[in-house]
């Protein structure tokens, strides 16, 4: 066209010679040890997705033969629902004896499985249960395998090993001087350990997040520039003069993003302060974006940690925000909304 209205040529020559000068930021590229471990998670959180999907086609199968026992429990993944399934695969069709099977708090519910076991289960579904089965123990087997490989890579990252935090006390004092609470509280920590700390982190959640960050935050000045990198912050998206609020985030690294939500939902569910963060923003900005308001918060903790190996997560507690309302304001608010409706307020102390 004439006048080469459209920039994008222009644009791709001006980031071409910046780069060239070395004014471009590089992006983030892990160590070669990291990236190995970022291998073996990935690998394994494919291969969780993948049983998943197996224990999916498994509940398929049941209800097509009319076996509702997802009706009763919540998983199939269960120890009495696992006999019951390889009681079916192995020729037993009686709702009793099947429903006998049932251990611990299942028990209870035994009634129901009666009805929920009476099915027209016949041999080729008993075939195809076995299949399934066979590839869910399979891949099980394979995570396990997995997860040994990774804790066994952590070991051998120096990074990722407890460092001693450096005791402050005296020279001088007598071993006897020393409370058992402070030696407890100096005790060196891995980094998964003390990622474990954070409500909604597991093990397995902390493995993933080192994978996928690595343990040198100096590739990241603060925590914000780890959150933008991890697409947890809204996008400034802006058009002419108009610059709304609110913007989306963008689609960053999946894995981290996914095992950070998960960690915020189970966070959300805690009587802590990220689970009462979440109640206090999920009233006025909805559900998900409360559950990225959190996922947010937990990677700011995790910079912090990773950061500075001697820093250890401290609860706040879920009433921190109430422990921090200024009494007298807050009288003297509700005090002028009354009078303002034409009542006269008298103010007296509880017994």
């Amino acid at each position: 066209m004439p006048g080469r209205s459209k920039t994008d040529k222009l644009d791709a020559v001006w980031l071409a010679k910046l780069t060239e000068k070395g004014l471009v930021r590089p992006s983030f590229v892990p160590p070669k040890e990291i990236r190995t471990l970022r291998d073996y998670t990935r690998m394994r959180s494919d291969l969780t997705v993948e049983r998943t999907r197996y224990w999916l086609r498994m509940e398929k199968l049941l209800e097509d033969s009319l076996i509702k026992v997802t009706a009763v429990s919540s998983r199939l993944t269960t120890a009495s629902i696992r006999d019951m399934i390889e009681a079916l695969i192995a020729g037993e069709r009686d709702p009793r004896v099947l429903a006998e099977l049932a251990r611990g708090r299942m028990r209870a519910k035994i009634p129901a499985l009666l009805e929920a076991l009476t099915g027209r289960f016949d041999d080729h579904h008993a075939e195809l249960a076995a299949m399934l089965l066979a590839q869910i123990d399979g891949l099980e087997t394979q995570i396990t395998k997995l997860t040994t490989r990774i804790e066994q890579l952590l070991e051998d990252l120096p990074a990722a090993q407890a460092q001693r935090e450096p005791d402050n006390s005296d020279v001088h004092a007598s071993p006897d001087d020393h409370l058992e609470g402070a030696a407890i509280s100096r005790r060196a920590l891995s980094a998964v350990e003390r990622l474990d700390d954070i409500p909604g982190i597991s093990p397995a959640v902390a493995h993933v997040i080192l994978a996928e960050v690595g343990l040198d935050m100096k590739r990241f000045p603060t925590a914000g520039h780890l959150v933008s990198w991890a697409k947890l912050s809204p996008r400034t998206i802006q058009s002419g003069a108009k610059s709304p609020t609110g913007g989306r985030t963008g689609k960053g690294n999946p894995y981290l993003k996914g095992v950070l939500g998960q960690a915020a939902a189970v966070a959300s569910r805690t009587d802590s302060f990220l689970g009462e963060r979440y109640r206090r923003i999920v009233k006025r900005r909805g559900k998900l974006k409360a559950l990225v308001a959190i996922a947010r918060s937990i990677l700011v903790i995790i910079w912090h940690l990773l950061a500075d190996p001697t820093t250890r997560y401290f609860d706040l507690g879920a009433d921190y925000h109430a422990n921090r309302v200024d009494k007298d304001k807050k009288i003297r608010t509700h005090v002028r909304q009354l009078e303002a409706l034409g009542l006269t307020v008298t103010l007296t102390s509880a017994a």
